[in-house]
């Protein structure tokens, strides 16, 4: 595999770890139709676990089989598969060498009553499968916040060392965080830099609201005067708190939307210089046919093309 220009600049960022993970950090960034453009789209389906069955699949009853997102995601050419354990292994005999999978190795549902996840499953699961990284969602705000950091630091210590990638869902939630808050500026900036900080290779976050919830923060936004009256902006600001955009960073596609309005939101994440996008429901709820016309789009738009 010949690494193009923009993925080797990518790669110099992760000069402290390891050559296997750098290798699979390569694996991501090169495959699919964003394949050495130094961007990625990612296929989530972790939402059964999250929303339910119904909720995620009756709109397209053909995801209701894991196999289905496999074929979706080595068609479209996408850069990797996301999903829990069991997903992937129900299908992974046939299609793991289609494309990258990263399993997510904690998840929670919608039946809880307190934002939680629980671990499972484990590292040895994502050597197993031949995953390229593990993922693993963070609540900042939330009351056991440092107990999922923790397990975090122990997944992320074990993962590296076999030369696992990590990548850190970082969704605040809980505590004193109403709903706005969210996805306020601030607030996800704040998130997006605890999961850099916590060693994560690649970052995913919701984009970012022109909302500022502290104080203290909202003073300092106001003071030094940084934009954010346009996502552009704002993306902009993200990628400035993970390291100064040293770390790759995917922004969610969130709740069904109309084509017209996902493709603006794609075009301003790109315009602010975020590292793609990871896009579920969006995708695997609608008809095969309209699913791949959309992320053919999307490919485009990151590669500068529409």
């Amino acid at each position: 595999m010949r690494i193009s220009d923009q993925v080797r600049t990518i790669l110099d960022f992760y000069e402290a770890d390891s050559i296997g993970v750098r290798t699979n950090l390569a694996r991501l960034l090169m495959h699919g139709g964003l394949g050495g453009s130094g961007k990625l789209l990612i296929l989530p389906v972790d939402q059964g676990f999250e929303h339910g069955p119904a909720r995620s699949f009756a709109s397209n009853r053909a995801a209701y089989d894991p196999a289905y997102h496999y074929e979706l995601a080595i068609e479209a050419g996408l850069s990797a598969l996301a999903a829990p354990l069991g997903l992937l292994e129900s299908a992974a005999g046939r299609h793991i060498y289609e494309v990258p999978t990263i399993l997510k190795v904690n998840s929670s549902n919608s039946l809880a009553s307190t934002p939680d996840q629980a671990v499972t499953a484990s590292v040895e699961d994502a050597l197993r499968l031949g995953c390229a990284a593990i993922g693993y969602t963070i609540y900042p705000g939330a009351s056991n916040q440092f107990a999922m950091i923790e397990e975090l630091r122990e997944l992320t210590r074990e993962a590296k060392s076999f030369g696992l990638a990590v990548v850190v869902w970082a969704y605040p939630r809980g505590g004193n965080l109403v709903k706005e808050d969210e996805t306020a500026l601030d607030i996800v900036a704040y998130a997006a830099h605890m999961a850099c900080l916590l060693g994560a290779n690649i970052v995913k976050v919701k984009p970012p609201t022109d909302h500022l919830s502290l104080p203290s923060a909202k003073a300092q936004y106001e003071k030094h005067e940084v934009p954010r009256a346009s996502l552009r902006m704002r993306v902009e600001h993200i990628m400035e708190a993970c390291f100064n955009k040293r770390r790759l960073v995917v922004f969610s596609g969130g709740d069904a939307k109309d084509d017209k309005a996902l493709y603006k939101e794609v075009r301003e994440l790109r315009d602010g210089g975020a590292s793609g996008s990871i896009i579920g429901r969006n995708a695997f709820q609608r008809p095969k046919a309209e699913a791949m016309k959309l992320l053919a789009t999307i490919i485009k738009i990151y590669k500068g093309e529409t």
